[in-house]
């Protein structure tokens, strides 16, 4: 009988779970592609998004030890900070590139161009951080499924699926984390 109720709110969300893992990316690309005339760039957002994701990263490992520790509450309250922090991440991100150009990795002279003497001055370093990034990206929203799923299995209290999951979410949603803070430190030296 329990295993039957498992599997009906499982599929009481599933719907959301799918509508929200397609609909996050496809607004985002879409925003991102838009921007809003005669606002002030928000150039001040990018070290605090950075800052949250590495504050996401914090949470994310005080969580794993937590739920080890058996300290039930505490993994909840955590797991439901990350998932904040990483709206609140994904908000800035989005109002950050509506108001302001995308940087350059190595424009030291920001024109926006990446000439052959910018390009040599930072060297190997270009293909490191755009190995960093696209992983970042990928990874930021295959990651949307994931967490969903876990987050709703340990709701629903199927703890076994939740558990099962969590191994492939947690490592998943921790190297975003990170590395959303090692992309902004790489760039950070170009922007205007």
């Amino acid at each position: 009988m329990n295993n039957t109720k498992e599997i009906l709110d499982d599929k009481k969300y599933n719907k959301l779970i799918i509508l929200l893992s397609v609909v996050i990316p496809v607004v985002v690309a879409i925003l991102f592609g838009v921007r809003i005339p005669n606002v002030e760039p928000l150039t001040f957002l990018p070290p605090i998004y950075a800052t949250i994701n590495g504050l996401t990263a914090i949470i994310l490992i005080i969580a794993f030890k937590a739920i080890k520790n058996k300290n039930l509450v505490l993994h909840e309250n955590l797991m439901t900070t990350a998932i904040w922090c990483s709206v609140a991440f994904l908000v800035m991100y989005v109002a950050y590139h509506m108001t302001s150009d995308s940087t350059k990795f190595g424009d030291i002279n920001h024109n926006g161009i990446l000439d052959p003497n910018e390009k040599e001055a930072v060297g190997s370093a270009l293909y490191i951080y755009h190995f960093v990034l696209l992983t970042h990206i990928i990874l930021s929203v295959v990651i949307i499924p994931f967490v969903l799923i876990t987050y709703v299995r340990a709701i629903t209290n199927n703890i076994e699926k939740h558990r099962k999951i969590a191994k492939l979410t947690f490592p998943l949603w921790l190297y975003v984390a990170i590395t959303g803070v090692i992309v902004y430190l790489m760039i950070s030296p170009y922007y205007i």
